[in-house]
């Protein structure tokens, strides 16, 4: 119950063809016709006439799609003007608007690509002229790759949760995600997939294979496997639904009672994946040291580090804050939990120039309130707000809306997180690691002063 409560506690509160039939006898006459007024000489009137329509149709066309272009430049503009956390200029947007006019129209017509990626790709050159020089965030993505980043920020996942790789027996199961249908049917890694809808795996290619593991939206996939733990043949039928993946993982020290936990990503179920393990590291007895490896982790929503700080940090301090324009200061606090759930050991944290957003929010607060220390190289300084803003044409617009601050007041750096101690390698950044947990453990203890 007290597991449930802390869950709960710790979750959000609120993320051509057109078919031509001519006949023959029916295409003869009309045929004739054409040739003796070719031969008459008396064909030309009318392809003029012809083309006088067309032009005139295709001059209103052009036009159209033309207009199309400034109307869709606009309205990134107003949604930059209206939301974007620095001051976008107006005469910026008509230097543009007179760049596209006089080049970048007439470059992509000459490529013959499509009326959508022109206005597209020219509204993403739009998005970056008018940013800042230091954001590396805000863009407009298409359709496809707008739903491709949705799932990635999110963390959501539509599939079967499955990840292995084809071997002569079958298909062998590396990892099955936690709240996938898959996991909750009995599917473990080291299983062996045998077959899929009664199509035996050997019959299968990897793109077959794959469209299995990734089939629409509810549809059900029958599987048989070996299970690992008993060698015994199973079967289950599994629905592709929507779930949150798992970024958090445990690895090892080498060092007894020394835990590391590797954070990939943030997302609204880090702060549960983070309490399963540190449950799971108190129940093998003591924690003496904790090293918390955020390298690489492009962060994620601020609310999910607000979330883990609650393992070391009091609850009720504050947090952070963010100020987007036009509102007043958004204020993150540290939630309570009870206190069997915290941690108050040495901690480390590993970051690099890829460690940003979320992940250094979470790791600049813990250093700056001398909660742990920061090891590897300096972070990527983008600890900003980002909201996305969808376009009429289900494409989207990710802008930076707000700069983070410390509850002081003091901006996060765009020079990221500058690290306590600087490290190349992983043996090296591991060693130092484990050289400050055992100093400070020493030191607590009163056996070094």
């Amino acid at each position: 119950m007290v597991f449930v409560k802390v869950i709960a506690r710790l979750t959000y509160m609120r993320y051509k063809k057109f078919i031509l039939l001519v006949l023959f006898l029916g295409l003869a006459p009309f045929y004739s016709e054409c040739k003796l007024a070719e031969n008459k000489m008396d064909i030309k009137p009318l392809n003029t006439n012809i083309s006088k329509k067309s032009a005139v149709k295709e001059s209103k066309s052009v036009d159209q799609v033309y207009q199309s272009y400034l109307d869709y430049f606009e309205q990134v503009y107003k949604y930059m003007d209206e939301n974007y956390y620095h001051a976008v200029s107006r005469e910026a947007y008509n230097d543009f608007v007179q760049k596209f006019n006089t080049k970048i129209y007439a470059q992509f017509k000459d490529t013959g690509k499509s009326v959508d990626f022109i206005k597209w790709r020219s509204a993403a050159l739009l998005v970056d002229h008018l940013k800042t020089q230091e954001d590396v965030f805000s863009a407009l993505y298409p359709p496809k790759p707008a739903e491709e980043f949705v799932k990635s920020a999110t963390g959501k996942r539509n599939d079967l949760g499955i990840e292995g790789h084809k071997i002569a027996e079958g298909y062998s199961v590396d990892k099955v995600e936690p709240r996938s249908d898959s996991y909750v049917k009995g599917l473990r890694p080291q299983d062996l997939i045998l077959a899929f809808n009664s199509q035996n795996v050997g019959d299968l290619d990897d793109v077959k294979i794959k469209d299995f593991l990734n089939p629409l939206e509810n549809a059900e996939v029958a599987i048989d496997y070996l299970a690992a733990v008993d060698k015994h043949k199973k079967q289950i039928k599994v629905k592709s639904q929507e779930y949150i993946k798992q970024t958090v993982f445990a690895f090892d020290t080498g060092v007894p009672n020394v835990y590391g936990i590797k954070l990939e990503t943030f997302n609204r179920m880090t702060s549960e994946d983070m309490l399963r393990y540190m449950e799971f590291f108190r129940q093998q007895g003591s924690i003496e040291g904790l090293i918390l490896d955020l390298r690489n982790n492009p962060g994620g929503p601020p609310l999910a580090a607000r979330e883990i700080s609650a393992f070391f940090l009091p609850g009720g301090d504050q947090f952070a804050y963010f100020h987007k324009k036009g509102l007043e200061e958004a204020k993150l606090d540290v939630p309570v939990i009870p206190e069997q759930f915290k941690y108050h050991g040495p901690m480390v944290i590993w970051v690099n120039k890829d460690s940003g957003s979320a992940s250094e929010l979470f790791s600049g607060i813990l250093q700056r309130k001398g909660r742990a220390i920061l090891m590897g190289s300096n972070s990527a300084g983008q600890v900003m707000l980002k909201s996305m803003f969808d376009m009429d044409d289900k494409a989207m617009l990710l802008l930076i809306t707000s700069r983070g601050y410390h509850s002081d007041g003091t901006p996060f750096s765009f020079g990221g997180l500058i690290p306590d101690q600087r490290t190349a390698t992983e043996s090296e950044i591991l060693q130092a690691s484990l050289n400050y947990i055992r100093y400070m453990d020493m030191k607590n203890s009163g056996k070094i002063k």
